[in-house]
């Protein structure tokens, strides 16, 4: 059962617990022979770059938020490094080399279990749904959890780029199920466009007014407080001075299509856990963080999704564990240059000395510039002396204690 930081820190120093994991810290019982627990629920509010996950447990007194964390996803990343080999591939068969086929056949089809949404995702978004779930079960193993809930969300596209459709018009063009207003405050970063502005008063701005022939389209619209818009009256934002607003305003709307593509997909891998999942509207999740004046932010979405969400206390100076799915390292084993010609090749060995890149050690140095003891992530090579990335040194095997292998996240 999670427990506050002075209670662990009690424990372990009196001798009743050790630690179990380091990230996210865990610490396990030694002395436990009975009791019962509160129940426990995840939940998960997802995103295209970043995911809010956070624990809320029954309590007497109520609900309460017992750990949050922001997760990061590389799904972008593994887009652009696709595209990339793809490229090195096209060019291969464009030289007089051997021919090499198109691998777009290779590559087999993965179904969930259940049979349910059988959707063939490309790896970019599959990669946001494996860490999502991995982190799912991951939480089920450390602490009782009862249930999951998930904030499902679908953005109408068309409706974003021009608000008066209707009926026939959506076959014919363009497709936000969300407000205008609420698409706008994500978009332009919940702050003026103009001066900056935040926790203020925002209103709905024509980029291009309409009596100088401005429409509702939103790529015409923008947030900003009063004064800005006062003072910029009839203007263009170009007038007002700020002609990079309109190139912002028609900014891509891929995490969009993103949530919209893998949200029912995310949901079926989540109920082969083998728990309850509950389903939230985004319009609820907001309304329950306003009515609690909470501040924005992705693991603070998580804890108030649903109509669980509706009474959750969440302390004011909980800080969240940023996590950040950097991957295991790659299968290439040869990296080429900008004209795809062979640069340099790897070994297939990942460990070295015990060791492998990511891992997260003690190091107990004895003399010198940095002596002391200090925690953090390493880099492996083939001698015996490792890059130190939180000291930003190098150090000696022989000083290093392993506290955890590299699991393919970064955390902060």
């Amino acid at each position: 059962m999670p427990c506050n930081s002075a209670r662990a820190r009690k424990m372990l120093k009196i001798g009743r617990a050790a630690v179990f994991r380091h990230k996210p810290f865990t610490i396990i019982l030694k002395d436990r022979v009975g009791g019962s627990v509160q129940p426990v629920s995840v939940k998960i509010d997802q995103g295209a770059a970043t995911t809010g996950i956070a624990l809320v447990a029954d309590f007497e007194r109520g609900k309460r938020c017992v750990w949050g964390a922001n997760l990061t996803h590389k799904g972008f990343l593994i887009k652009d490094s696709l595209k990339g080999r793809r490229e090195i591939r096209r060019g291969r068969r464009t030289r007089k080399l051997r021919y090499r086929p198109a691998r777009f056949m290779n590559r087999r089809r993965k179904f969930n279990k259940l049979g349910e949404g059988n959707k063939w995702l490309p790896p970019s978004l599959r990669s946001r749904i494996d860490n999502i779930s991995h982190w799912a079960r991951r939480l089920k193993k450390l602490a009782p959890i009862t249930g999951l809930a998930l904030e499902n969300v679908k953005f109408d596209t068309q409706k974003m780029e021009n608000p008066e459709i209707s009926g026939v018009e959506y076959q014919q063009g363009t497709l936000a199920g969300y407000e205008i207003r609420e698409y706008l405050l994500e978009k332009w970063g919940r702050k003026c466009a103009y001066c900056g502005a935040k926790n203020v008063p925002l209103q709905i701005e024509h980029i291009t007014p309409k009596s100088r022939g401005g429409s509702n389209r939103v790529d015409n619209l923008t947030i900003s407080c009063g004064p800005c818009n006062q003072k910029k009256n009839n203007q263009t934002a170009g007038e007002f001075g700020y002609q990079n607003i309109q190139k912002t305003a028609k900014r891509s709307m891929r995490d969009t299509a993103a949530i919209n593509a893998m949200r029912w997909e995310l949901y079926y891998a989540l109920l082969e856990i083998g728990l309850p999942v509950e389903l939230g509207s985004g319009g609820r999740t907001k309304y329950n963080r306003t009515i609690q004046n909470y501040e924005k932010d992705h693991w603070i979405d998580a804890a108030c999704i649903g109509q669980s969400g509706e009474s959750v206390y969440i302390a004011r100076d909980h800080s969240p564990l940023i996590i950040k799915a950097v991957g295991r390292g790659n299968r290439q084993m040869c990296s080429t240059d900008k004209y795809g010609f062979p640069k340099q090749y790897r070994s297939n060995q990942k460990r070295n000395f015990g060791f492998q890149t990511g891992d997260i050690v003690r190091a107990n140095v004895l003399r010198g510039k940095y002596f002391g003891v200090h925690i953090g992530r390493i880099t492996i090579r083939a001698k015996p002396s490792f890059w130190f990335a939180s000291g930003r040194f190098n150090v000696h095997k022989k000083y290093l204690i392993l506290l955890q292998r590299c699991d393919g996240y970064k955390y902060d």
